[in-house]
């Protein structure tokens, strides 16, 4: 069964579900996180105290709402648009990341959350 978490940015607040791969197992029993967001084109990411390599859900390219896990920085990656590095709308991380889960809800919303802002990962239930 997948793992739900809700994520908190100020006023923002979505739940997002965890896929089962064991990089996001590990992600989930580091929680709860609370963490300075770093802003990058339309990607929210902030190092996490998480060690993995990338897997078998490594992607070069993601999806509006994808959550990952960048091995490069050690972090945790909400996307919700293009990055500086996409080519056209496209939505492509600094480097590959694994692909750890999904932000239900319209991701959209973190658009409004600026470098610095406080980032909270918690488990619901």
């Amino acid at each position: 069964m997948a793992s739900r978490i809700r994520i908190r940015a100020g006023h923002i607040v979505l739940e997002a579900e965890l896929n089962e791969s064991p990089t996001a197992r590990a992600v989930y029993e580091a929680l709860p996180l609370s963490i300075p967001a770093n802003t990058w084109g339309d990607e929210i990411y902030f190092s996490i105290p998480v060690k993995q390599k990338l897997d078998n859900t490594a992607a070069e390219v993601v999806q509006v709402g994808d959550l990952g896990y960048w091995p490069s920085g050690q972090a945790f990656c909400i996307f919700f648009g293009p990055t500086p590095v996409s080519r056209g709308k496209e939505i492509r991380p600094a480097s590959a990341v694994n692909v750890i889960g999904r932000v239900a809800g319209d991701a959209r919303a973190f658009k409004a959350v600026k470098d610095g802002a406080l980032i909270e990962l918690e488990v619901i239930g």
